[in-house]
Formats: C-alpha cells, sequence, structure tokens
C-alpha cells in the first residue's frame, strides 16, 4: 500500500469512528431528584441560603461548596415540617417534629454537608432519618444514600415524604442506628444527626479507609463539639473538633452504654 493510500485509508476509519460516536446515546449519567414542592417558597429558600448559609451573620463560617449550596436551594424543607409549623420552616432555627425529636437548623444541615465531601459517587449512611430533610439534602449530592431511623413512626412519615415527592434513591430501614447498616457497607462517609457520648465501633468498622464521619460527641447535659472522624487509607483514626453544638441525643445503645 502506497503512503498516499495509507494516509487516506486512516482518514476514512477516524470519520467513520467519529460517525458511530455521534450516533451513540447521549450520556445518561445521573441527575438529581426532582420534588415537586421545589416549585413553592423559592424565594424563602433563597433567603435562607444567603443570609444563613453562604454569607451568615456574626462569627459563623460561611458554607462555600457550590452543590451544597444548590441542594440547600432545591431541597423543600417545608415538606418535612410538620404542618402546625411550616410557616417558620426557613427560619434560621430547628424545629419540633414530634417524639422529642426536631428537623436541625438550616445552617448546620448545610454545614455537616459539607463536611462529609460528597460526590456522585459517593456512598453515604445518615444516622437519625428525623423527617428525611437531611437525607433529601444527600440525595441531591449522591444516589447512594442510606438513612436509618429508630423511632418507627418518624421512619414512616419520613418515608411518605419520600415517595410523595420523588426521593426515589433513598433507603431507609428502622433499626437501632449504633450498629449502622452492615449490608451496605462500606461508606464513604457517614453522618450522625443525634449526639453520641462515643463514636460507635460499628460505624468505624463500616466506613472505607479514606472515609469519614461527622458526629457530634458529648451527652444531653454536656458540651457537645461538632466533630470529623477520618478513617487514613491505612486505617488509623484521625479526628478534628469543628464548632461546639446541641443536639438531640442518640437513643438505643449508644444510650445504654452512657449510661453504663
Amino acid at each position: 500500500m502506497t503512503l498516499r493510500l495509507f494516509l487516506l485509508f486512516c482518514f476514512i476509519v477516524s470519520i467513520a469512528r467519529a460517525t458511530a460516536h455521534a450516533s451513540e446515546p447521549a450520556d445518561t449519567s445521573w441527575s438529581p431528584p426532582k420534588p415537586p414542592a421545589r416549585s413553592q417558597r423559592i424565594d424563602d429558600r433563597e433567603k435562607m441560603v444567603r443570609n444563613q448559609i453562604a454569607d451568615p451573620a456574626g462569627l459563623r463560617d460561611a458554607v462555600m461548596d457550590p452543590a451544597v449550596l444548590r441542594a440547600m436551594r432545591d431541597t423543600p424543607r417545608h415538606i418535612f415540617v410538620p404542618s402546625s409549623h411550616r410557616g417558620r420552616a426557613y427560619d434560621d432555627t430547628p424545629l419540633p417534629i414530634g417524639h422529642g425529636q426536631t428537623i436541625s437548623q438550616p445552617y448546620m444541615v448545610a454545614v455537616m454537608t459539607e463536611l462529609l465531601g460528597l460526590t456522585h459517587e459517593s456512598k453515604v449512611l445518615e444516622i437519625g432519618t428525623g423527617s428525611g430533610y437531611q437525607a433529601a439534602v444527600l440525595a441531591a449530592l449522591t444516589p447512594h444514600v442510606y438513612s436509618i431511623e429508630i423511632i418507627e413512626p418518624l421512619a414512616e412519615r419520613a418515608g411518605l415524604v419520600f415517595e410523595e415527592q420523588a426521593y426515589t434513591s433513598i433507603r431507609t430501614r428502622v433499626g437501632d442506628g449504633y450498629y449502622g447498616w452492615p449490608e451496605a457497607a462500606p461508606f464513604d462517609a457517614i453522618i450522625v444527626t443525634c449526639a453520641a457520648g462515643h463514636l460507635p465501633a460499628p460505624l468505624w468498622e463500616q466506613l472505607k479507609p479514606g472515609g469519614r464521619i461527622v458526629i457530634p460527641i458529648g451527652g444531653t447535659y454536656s458540651v457537645q463539639r461538632l466533630v470529623i472522624v477520618e478513617k487514613t487509607p491505612d486505617g488509623k483514626r484521625k479526628s478534628n473538633s469543628v464548632m461546639g453544638v446541641r443536639f438531640v441525643p442518640m437513643t438505643g445503645r449508644a444510650q445504654e452504654s452512657h449510661d453504663d
């Protein structure tokens, strides 16, 4: 084959390959949920993100991650709040959701979410489904969300909201979060939305090397600290205290060991 014919052959092959790629179906990568209620109270969420999270007053550190800010804008917090408190859904405060539990302050949800460092590929475990709001925010960042709630009526209510608002990727179960979700482990990140006296050993065991746990540590009547616990690639523990917080206590096995 002469050089001219060889070059012509290569040109034809390259054109054929380009045509084949052009005819392939478009990328069908994951996209965040689109809850119907996100069309409601848009201005309230914009104001919440702007004034409480992205540019907060006082000594608070701003949340900077654009993906987290977008998740906070897109997640309709009011739909996770009991009807008697929906008028205050975007206030800068936690709110009661029954059974002695609360939906966390929006700023705290955003901070803890940012600290997890999630990507679309991250598998994340939440301990304490509660209202379901934190899990919904996580679901705006990754389709791999697992959430455990020990109080069955809260789990049922959150499950109904997930179904109504098309959060189909969130996996839930009723159980004691102290023991984690071993069948789904290991996890890239674990978030604990209730305060424990110590880091539960099963959660540490279910964390991937290179992963991190964000957890409030401390008792109900003592100082609580929001802590990041990282597992180094060689399996060692590295902890960093972020700020003082106040969360409802983890119940079940964690409470029993604290009482002991």
